[in-house]
């Protein structure tokens, strides 16, 4: 399928890796130009060099930034032409009991998780606006909704993703804007990968025996019962910043795995 993504400009934040790597790599090979975004410039130009591996040809570049220091994200939005695409994925994750959460790491996911976003849309959403074309994605998580109680605070600023997104989508209204909100449930990413490796050192279990178990006791209400894989997210991502995707505009669409149990 054509989805008509030839030479529009796309910018992913944390995409070095993980989900954002394999959206850029889907981009890529749809004809976009796309730039990517790490914490370091020795993480940038390793993935730069990765995707012009897997994408031969195609038209990637890289700009590193620190989504927890305002300045960076400052300039780095000035390094960035204006976008026909932009995806909000930059986010960090910590499992830590409720009691023990201090004020700073609240700060520090809402820092990263949300003001990213908000940063960035800030500058380019009125932008899209301007021209009337444009997608915005902000990649939230089912932790919007099912607020894992291992990590509340990651669940919180997940759920104000959808907030922002929601809300910046209300004022597209009569546009070719479109803003929505991806909820990935449990993604065999690298952090997903490490937390399976170290709980399989630690109880000397098989890797795969560790996700059987999570997904037994942790997220028992998973149809899927497996993780999805980055490329599962990268497809649907990919399908909803295209123009065959223009009547879906405010949405939260899920790709958890039927791990929520609402139907709505």
């Amino acid at each position: 399928m054509d989805l008509r993504l030839q030479n529009k400009i796309a910018f992913i934040s944390g995409s070095t890796s993980g989900i954002g790597f394999a959206i850029a790599k889907r981009l890529l090979q749809e004809g976009a130009t796309v730039i990517i975004n790490g914490r370091t410039k020795e993480s940038v130009n390793q993935a730069v060099t990765d995707l012009n591996k897997l994408a031969p040809g195609s038209n990637v570049s890289g700009i590193p930034a620190d989504f927890s220091k305002a300045a960076e994200v400052n300039q780095l939005i000035q390094a960035i032409p204006d976008l026909d695409i932009l995806i909000n994925n930059a986010g960090i994750f910590e499992p830590i009991p409720f009691k023990d959460i201090p004020d700073e790491d609240w700060f520090k996911l809402f820092e990263v998780n949300v003001m990213s976003g908000v940063r960035l849309s800030r500058h380019f959403f009125p932008k899209m606006l301007e021209k009337n074309e444009g997608r915005i994605i902000f990649i939230s998580s089912e932790s919007a909704v099912f607020i894992p109680d291992e990590m509340i605070h990651y669940g919180m600023t997940k759920t104000a993703q959808i907030a922002v997104s929601r809300g910046l989508a209300e004022l597209t209204k009569g546009t070719k804007v479109t803003v929505n909100t991806i909820l990935p449930g449990p993604t065999m990413s690298k952090g997903a990968s490490s937390f399976i490796e170290d709980i399989s050192k630690k109880d000397k279990i098989s890797p795969k025996e560790v996700e059987k178990d999570f997904f037994k006791n942790m997220r028992p209400t998973s149809l899927l019962q497996r993780f999805a894989s980055v490329d599962e997210i990268a497809d649907t991502v990919v399908y909803f910043v295209s123009p065959l995707a223009s009547a879906t505009n405010g949405a939260a669409i899920r790709v958890e795995g039927g791990l929520i149990r609402s139907i709505l």
